[in-house]
């Protein structure tokens, strides 16, 4: 899971399947499906339109990032205006010593330091707080405290520098030949894998089976794992991709695509909905590398391409 990413599930209001838009025959099953068809491209051409809308300007943008810093051995980080701080941030409003936040095993333990400081969770006021991975907000900036089994402090200000370098999105056409409902193979035994991370760590995940489709008349299968990291849900599956336009025409880590269980068992996947992990376009994230297991050899062209911010 993109840590981060804005939400990649406006297409659940359609829930239109493969089957839907090849179904039937006659004047009224070729209407529906028709119908069907206009409706998920509209709903994948909004949620690129959110999530381009997102980038340019919202406070929890990949470009509101401003800074990173990993909790070392003490596994305790200080935020405040004064000098001493692990992360100092020049503002006014701020204390001196704002905020102290110390991981505690899957959880933080955020303090408020100095008498007159405090800090906001979702809106309200608070000078002490044990939480998940979450966000906090203190004056103008977001802190968002992210675990992932290597905490760190992501720092997010509204008047970044870097929404200066917005340059939109890029995405292949709409082509609902991508757009699967498939049942997930399970694995006889979920064992936990490694996955490679973009700033060498190697983050745990159970491996949960496989999805098996065609693009073309070229078999494919793409490997599902959850990610064994605190906040992450027992139904959150997760797939890491590269196909053979990574590194040409799409971001050269990989993409990702999430999947969404139907009422039948089975999965949407649509990989209209691919997207790059936030590291394509800010150096402030840690995300997932696609395994080699999960490398196809045939092209998806579909889904957001390399917009070139690196």
């Amino acid at each position: 899971m993109n840590e981060g990413h804005v939400s990649m599930l406006a297409f659940c209001v359609v829930a239109v399947t493969a089957s839907a838009l090849l179904a039937g025959s006659g004047r009224q099953p070729a209407r529906a499906a028709q119908q069907a068809a206009a409706a998920a491209a509209k709903a994948i051409t909004k949620d690129r339109a959110d999530t381009e809308k997102w980038l340019r300007s919202d406070p929890s943008s990949y470009l509101a990032a401003i800074d990173r810093r990993d909790f070392g051995a003490s596994k305790t980080l200080t935020v405040g205006r004064a000098a001493d701080n692990d992360v100092r941030l020049d503002d006014q409003a701020l204390a001196p010593h704002h905020v102290r936040v110390t991981v505690q095993g899957d959880t933080f333990l955020v303090s408020a330091v100095d008498a007159q400081a405090h800090f906001a969770v979702s809106g309200k006021e608070q000078r002490t707080a044990t939480l998940g991975p979450a966000s906090i907000q203190v004056g103008r900036f977001q802190l968002r405290l992210s675990h992932q089994g290597f905490p760190a402090l992501i720092v997010f200000d509204p008047r970044s520098p870097h929404f200066k370098d917005y340059k939109g999105l890029k995405y292949f056409p709409i082509d609902l030949a991508y757009r699967y409902e498939v049942p997930l193979t399970p694995s006889p035994r979920p064992e936990v894998v490694v996955v490679q991370s973009t700033r060498g760590n190697e983050r745990r995940a159970r491996r949960v089976g496989w999805f098996d489709f065609k693009v073309g008349e070229t078999p494919c299968r793409l490997e599902a794992v959850r990610l064994l990291e605190p906040g992450v849900g027992e139904n959150d599956i997760s797939v890491f991709f590269r196909d053979s336009t990574t590194g040409r025409d799409s971001y050269s880590v990989g993409r990702y695509v999430d999947v969404e269980k139907q009422a039948n068992g089975k999965y949407l996947v649509d990989f209209n909905l691919a997207y790059n992990p936030a590291c394509a376009i800010s150096d402030y994230y840690n995300c997932p590398i696609p395994s080699q297991a999960n490398t196809l050899t045939v092209a998806i062209r579909a889904g957001e391409m390399d917009s070139h911010y690196h």
